[in-house]
């Protein structure tokens, strides 16, 4: 059984998210694997910050095992993990807040920073155009539900 595809207004993609002319299949790969990389960036931080919550989360529960630890008859339990343990430095000197920090302040700063430099200089800032080709090179061009980008109405009158 053949299905007939719905008719598709307007199926090409939007300008921002074409190649400038004179842009080289080269350059698109590379500002589409530094643009991968990003992503990649942008996970390690949700995971920095997952860490960060966690741990946070930990010392709380560590603060309700103390009082519970003093409500059982166990002071010397609970005054050692108040000293020793409670608002301890994860790494030398910082508690996780100062390490996101240093992250967000500096290698992630950096990177996206030249990232989005490299998309300025490179293609007027385009985002997303190695990906927006494959998009194009993929999809059943004039088929429902392949459009290369929402439908915005017919032109308003």
């Amino acid at each position: 059984m053949s299905v007939t595809p719905d008719p598709v207004p307007d199926d090409d993609p939007r300008a921002e998210h074409t190649r400038p002319s004179g842009v080289s299949d080269l350059t698109v790969e590379a500002l589409g694997k530094y643009s991968e990389a990003l992503e990649v960036i942008e996970d390690a931080r949700g995971s920095l910050y997952h860490w960060h919550r966690l741990t946070g989360m930990a010392d709380m529960k560590i603060g309700e095992a103390v009082e519970l630890f003093r409500r059982a008859g166990h002071d010397e339990i609970a005054d050692e993990l108040q000293e020793c343990i409670i608002g301890r430095n994860v790494l030398e000197g910082r508690w996780t807040f100062q390490i996101v920090e240093e992250y967000d302040d500096g290698y992630y700063s950096a990177v996206k920073d030249s990232e989005r430099a490299a998309r300025e200089a490179l293609v007027e800032g385009r985002r997303h155009v190695y990906e927006a080709e494959m998009k194009e090179r993929n999809r059943t061009h004039g088929r429902r539900h392949h459009e290369a980008r929402p439908y915005d109405g017919p032109p308003a009158s």
